[in-house]
């Protein structure tokens, strides 16, 4: 994928985050691994998700560096070049403060299956890092983040947000929007009253498997790129 290609996937991941209120005025941001190993890709500060466009993109090397594209990197960009460092499957690493998922994450429960959004991340309960609340501005905490995500597809970083990673944009997108339905799921129940019941190990292992295959994700995906390009009146790309 060229360049060009790769800063429009950056604005369009970032566009359907804004669509999905995962925005906190201008922070979070969502990366892809630059394709000649450079760096990552990443909206630039100052932006909220759905004002990013292709002219909003910049290339951060891995030493935070900001080697194409004008304007301020994030200072959290460790939390993207650590974790891809550290993960040579990952293409894609989002970062946002959902609002569900951080009240969720006080609580130290565990994410229970209750819907289907939740087998997407359990059996095992969902790794929390817990090392600091505070932002992620060095390296040592990039790696300690990446250590704790391990090989999984998402962490709660208690007192601050959420990462969630794909091997392509879609499975990272989809899945931050996926942990928040999740947490606003489990703590709508909880405000009722104790958990009672969600699905086994066994059973959340196959729903997995049927309800979120990567062609799924994939139609998910697409339906959320028609919905910014409705919101936007653009045409939507071949």
């Amino acid at each position: 994928m060229s360049a060009e290609g790769v800063r429009s996937l950056v604005a369009l991941a970032s566009q359907v985050l804004g669509l999905e209120d995962h925005g906190d005025l201008v922070w979070g941001h969502v990366s892809v691994r630059d394709p000649s190993g450079r760096g990552v890709w990443m909206k630039a500060a100052g932006w909220g998700f759905e004002e990013v466009d292709a002219d909003r993109v910049l290339l951060v090397g891995w030493e935070g560096e900001v080697l194409e594209g004008s304007g301020r990197r994030h200072a959290e960009y460790p939390i993207h070049t650590e974790v891809m460092r550290a993960r040579p499957d990952v293409q894609c690493v989002v970062h946002t403060h959902a609002p569900a998922a951080v009240a969720f994450a006080s609580l130290g429960e565990p994410l229970r299956p209750i819907s289907h959004e939740g087998t997407f991340f359990v059996p095992p309960d969902i790794v929390r890092f817990t090392l600091t609340g505070d932002l992620i501005l060095t390296r040592e905490l990039g790696e300690a983040l990446a250590q704790t995500l391990g090989d999984r597809n998402a962490a709660l970083l208690v007192h601050h947000g959420i990462v969630t990673v794909g091997p392509d944009v879609p499975t990272a997108v989809v899945g931050a929007l996926l942990l928040e339905r999740a947490c606003r799921k489990q703590l709508m129940a909880m405000a009722a009253g104790p958990l009672r019941t969600w699905s086994s190990d066994e059973e959340a292992l196959r729903k997995r498997e049927h309800c979120y295959p990567p062609e799924l994700i994939r139609q998910a995906w697409e339906y959320l790129v028609r919905r910014v390009h409705a919101r936007s009146q653009t045409p939507v790309p071949a």
